[in-house]
């Protein structure tokens, strides 16, 4: 995708071959600003600081975190350090386990000397795979924007997401923008309803940032008018993306999500979760008891950033002094509220029938 015309990844290695460039999330809307990382604890750093955030580009750091941390030490007790302290940085996106438990796999087995450009070479295969896999949710969400703009008789077919599960919680076209953009590219008339998505507004600073990039249509909506917007028609479909789902097909996503798919339910309206495989956690069930809920800083809540007259940007403090903030960062909606999920193999049920019916090795493997 795109910033200022030009096309953009998250994450890339430098032209010295060796660090890392990636885009420090937390300037945007108002700047834009890259950070070199050059040792593992930086990355660790990009991902606890939420410079780099989404589950996929979470895991796709990690493994570049990996690749600077054999840099320096190939040695086992190196190995076994970096996957633990980049595992510490944040336990709810399980894309992140993920990258890690492959890193390790592919470096253990080899020699000190062989381990470095390997874990290179395989942290440049995650991305890779990251961004054909988005393609492959947007062209078979593409198909949704298609049956309902059949409907629309012209009229634009309208969104409504939650959080940023853009290209920049990825690698590039995001999970629950990539249909959105490929139906632009394809002359489908669209519109998003952006939710800010409180507290750290990663809808209003990030979606609607690369939507504005893309020139496609949307509009910022404060969290709690998805359900109004709901009740008058105004909202054709939701699509999110998801930090983890259970094998059963719970969805942990951020804070805000279980309400509107409450929403969409009441209304009659279709709510999809679009996901890449990396994201299902197969050894768990019941996503409410078995999730962890990350808590993040109550000044997240208590305080906010913005661009004041004049051009600088500073945070300022938003609610009464001395009042208790409580910040969980995700919440789990249940299975029966989504109407299916979105994955680079197709569209399924949300359930274990439907997840094995389109990773049919993960049912021989529990069978």
């Amino acid at each position: 995708m795109k910033i200022n015309g030009q096309p953009t990844r998250t994450i890339r290695v430098n032209g010295d071959g060796w660090s890392v460039e990636i885009i420090d999330q937390t300037k945007l809307p108002h700047v834009f600003e890259t950070v070199t990382l050059r040792t593992m604890e930086d990355a660790a750093r990009a991902i606890s600081d939420m410079l780099v955030r989404g589950a996929p580009l979470i895991g796709a750091t990690a493994a570049y975190g990996v690749a600077l941390a054999m840099r320096e030490d190939t040695s086992d007790t190196a190995l076994d350090r970096a996957i633990e302290v980049l595992g510490a940085t944040r336990p709810t996106a399980v894309n992140l386990q993920w990258a890690l438990a492959d890193m390790k796999a592919r470096l253990l087995p080899l020699g000190a000397s062989d381990r470095l450009d390997i874990a290179y070479e395989r942290a440049a295969q995650i991305c890779d795979e990251d961004v054909e896999t988005c393609r492959l949710i947007g062209a078979h969400g593409l198909q949704i924007i298609r049956e309902l703009a059949e409907q629309k008789n012209g009229d634009p077919v309208n969104i409504l997401t939650h959080c940023n599960a853009g290209w920049l919680a990825c690698i590039d076209w995001g999970t629950a923008t990539s249909p959105v953009y490929q139906a632009q590219a394809e002359g489908i008339p669209v519109h998003v309803w952006v939710d800010e998505t409180r507290p750290r507004n990663q809808g209003a600073f990030l979606t609607a940032f690369e939507l504005g990039q893309e020139g496609v249509p949307h509009t910022i909506i404060v969290d709690n008018a998805g359900g109004h917007l709901m009740q008058h028609g105004l909202v054709d479909f939701c699509i999110t993306g998801t930090d983890r789902v259970t094998a059963d097909g719970d969805v942990a996503n951020k804070i805000g999500t279980y309400l509107k798919a409450l929403a969409a339910v009441d209304n009659n309206v279709p709510f999809y979760v679009a996901l890449p495989h990396s994201t299902i956690d197969w050894s768990l069930s019941d996503g409410v008891k078995e999730i962890p809920i990350e808590e993040r800083n109550p000044a997240e809540v208590t305080a906010m950033q913005g661009r004041v007259p004049g051009g600088a940007v500073v945070t300022v403090d938003i609610a009464a002094p001395g009042s208790l903030a409580a910040n969980y960062g995700f919440d789990v909606t249940p299975a029966r509220l989504v109407t299916g999920f979105v994955t680079e193999r197709g569209i399924c049920g949300a359930s274990r029938q439907g997840l094995f019916s389109l990773y049919p090795e993960r049912a021989r493997a529990s069978a």
